[in-house]
């Protein structure tokens, strides 16, 4: 970029983007109520990064573009805390919840309340802010030294680099993985012969201890921070304002918390938070109690390992017992062979399961699992069925040691582990069930969204010979699909509407749907938002991909090698030739100011089966409209949306009368009526 404009124009306009960004990053982590677009933001982005390349001297601390740098952390430094980061002792039931309170009334002189927390299974940090900007971030280590983990912590972006006063302060909290993001997470890694992370709690932990700051930037890692140290410096003198004061600083904090005068309340709050855990974002492993008051925790004071004035209910770990009936494997489009154990059906947290992933052949040898096993399984993260031991005195006499398959499945090709995998994987270009994988990929909402074609769908199109290859989608006719099973003249039609109507649709999800190894839904569109067309795309160099921000070398390496394939350039050739759209489309369109009005600061939760949106489709036009739509009922929400078989949220909204509409109500809304 040539000097558009001279350094004292450059400074005024950095330090106006740099303010701008961090003030967009910080309603979209923080507030969860972004008030700009995703290609707007990145426009800006795009500005500031030419800028400082332009004038490197003119670089902030601060600044967004700093958050990843290029190169790799060589080891973790040692941290010592500046007072020494204690655990909390631990109640299993009210009992003990009552012995905690008896204690501490008896060792108090005045007058105090409890505030309950949601207790976050994470990973414990500490953050240290000079003049506002962050210096430092360190792990919890042994309570008295951790580890410099700084250069993670930059590229968390819920993270602020800067605070929203320019104090100097140390502050506490819970780095943590979101569910949706740990199955995303396991699912990728699953896919591509690794070990999968047994939980989200451990998948943070990987992640922050790892040496490139990039693949942190990738995971999507968040925060909740609670504990001002030294608050009396900042004019604090509870907890509660504690909470307040860190969040008014800019750093996400927790919500939902409680004051409650009487220990019978706080296990009233315990047994809602236990009820509603499963429908949360992340994951809680019990409750917090404190005392409120600051100069009550002082006087009533700590044990060596333990504060007095604070105690954590954990909630029991869920875990059932069933027999293992059989082991199921099933090829993904990557050629991935994935063991599955079918058991008799058991109710574990909140649902009956009958099946549990196995994840890879290591862990059913490490586990010496086998066909008629009684087993324990728990839901890792509350989310996924897994095996977690085998009940070894209630094994058959007669059991004998799982064989593992030498072949496919699906194709009969034998399997190969390759020596940096723990999966064993399918390497024949032409199994039949990798290619009805792939194409269940290709037509899923993500990516090319064709309605109508689901996974059943296309495996009665495979079998019906109609499908081999993407290409093949496009040159079926209604009078092809009549035939079929339950496909009327109307439903043949329908589907190939759907069809024809994918092939204009921005490049990004085609780009997902080409399957592209450690491409997701986001990567893609940054692809396509930076190269515009697929043609640019295609011609893009290493370099020009690495240098995209949020991408790192084994994406960029992933994304070069796949187009300079000449089967994938001759299936973009074909694709073209068929009429798909090769090119980004920018869908950010005008708002209505009317529908804005009803939903603008409204907060949202979404329950129940919905006929005429996705969850995440919805979610995503109720923002547009300036809504905030959370995962759960509190105090705080305006109002919820139930679609059918509405459940636990729908109980909440009307015991604290938040206001529900159903989906006719909702649309009536939508369509200006």
């Amino acid at each position: 970029m040539s000097k558009a404009i001279n350094f004292e124009e450059a400074r005024v306009k950095v330090e106006e983007l740099v303010n701008e960004l961090n003030q967009y990053s910080y309603e979209y982590y923080v507030l969860d109520a972004p008030t700009i677009s995703d290609q707007e933001y990145d426009q800006r982005y795009r500005t500031l990064l030419e800028i400082e390349e332009e004038y490197p001297e003119l670089v902030k601390g601060d600044s967004p573009t700093q958050r990843v740098g290029d190169g790799l952390i060589d080891g973790f430094q040692k941290v010592e805390h500046s007072s020494q980061m204690l655990s909390l002792d631990n109640a299993f039931n009210l009992e003990e919840l009552k012995e905690f309170d008896q204690r501490v009334k008896s060792l108090a002189d005045h007058d105090f309340n409890y505030l309950a927390e949601m207790k976050i299974d994470g990973l414990a940090i500490v953050l240290r802010y000079e003049d506002g900007l962050l210096v430092q971030a360190a792990t919890r280590g042994d309570g008295r030294v951790g580890e410099n983990v700084t250069e993670n912590i930059r590229a968390i972006a819920a993270i602020p680099l800067r605070l929203r006063e320019n104090v100097t302060a140390e502050i506490r909290g819970e780095i943590y993985l979101p569910k949706k993001s740990f199955v995303q997470l396991n699912e990728e890694r699953e896919s591509e012969g690794k070990d999968t992370f047994a939980n989200p709690r451990n998948a943070a932990a990987g992640t922050l201890r790892n040496l490139n700051p990039k693949i942190t930037a990738s995971r999507n890692l968040n925060g909740f921070f609670y504990t001002l140290v030294n608050p009396e410096n900042y004019g604090v003198q509870s907890q509660e304002e504690a909470i307040e004061k860190i969040s008014s600083w800019g750093l996400r904090t927790n919500s939902d918390y409680r004051k409650f005068k009487q220990i019978e309340e706080v296990w009233d709050f315990i047994e809602e938070a236990n009820e509603k855990r499963m429908d949360l974002a992340y994951d809680i492993d019990g409750v917090v109690i404190k005392i409120n008051q600051l100069a009550v925790q002082e006087e009533i004071g700590m044990t060596v390992k333990s504060p007095r004035w604070a105690i954590a209910y954990k909630f029991k770990a869920e875990e059932a017992i069933t027999k293992i009936l059989e082991i199921e494997w099933t090829v993904g489009r990557t050629g991935v062979v994935t063991p599955t154990a079918i058991m008799n059906p058991v109710f574990v947290a909140g649902s009956t399961v009958q099946r549990a992933s196995l994840h890879n052949v290591d862990l059913i040898k490490e586990r010496d699992i086998r066909i008629g096993d009684t087993v324990v399984i728990h839901k890792a993260g509350d989310i996924i069925p897994e095996v977690l031991r085998v009940v070894l005195d209630e094994r058959p006499v007669d059991s004998e040691t799982y064989e593992i398959p030498s072949h496919c499945p699906a194709c009969g090709s034998e399997l190969t582990h390759l020596e940096d995998e723990v999966a064993l994987r399918c390497i024949n270009p032409a199994c039949p069930v990798q290619a009805q994988e792939r194409m269940i990929h290709f037509a899923s909402r993500n990516a090319m969204n064709i309605d109508g074609l689901g996974e059943q769908r296309i495996r009665q199109l495979f079998a019906a010979d109609l499908l081999d290859s993407v290409v093949d989608l496009y040159e079926i006719e209604s009078a092809d699909l009549i035939e079929l099973e339950r496909m009327g003249e109307k439903s043949s039609k329908n589907l190939v509407r759907a069809i024809t109507d994918s092939k204009e649709n921005s490049l990004e999800r085609l780009v997902f749907g080409l399957g592209i190894r450690h491409v997701g839904s986001n990567t893609a569109r940054l692809l396509a938002a930076e190269f515009k067309t697929a043609e640019g795309l295609m011609e893009a160099t290493y370099e020009d991909v690495l240098a995209i921000d949020g991408i790192g070398e084994i994406i960029a390496d992933s994304v070069v090698s796949f187009f300079k394939n000449e089967d994938a350039q001759e299936l973009m050739t074909e694709l073209a030739a068929h009429g798909l759209n090769m090119k980004y489309l920018d869908t950010s369109g005008p708002v209505d100011e009317a529908i804005a009005s009803v939903f603008t600061d409204k907060t949202i939760v979404l329950t129940g089966r919905l006929e005429h949106f996705s969850r995440n489709e919805l979610k995503a036009q109720l923002e547009d409209y300036g809504a905030k739509v959370t995962g759960s009922v509190s105090g705080n929400t305006d109002l919820l949306i139930a679609g059918e078989s509405a459940g636990s949220k729908l109980t909440q909204a009307e015991k604290l009368e938040v206001e529900v509409w159903n989906e006719a109500q909702l649309m009536e809304v939508l369509a200006g009526e």
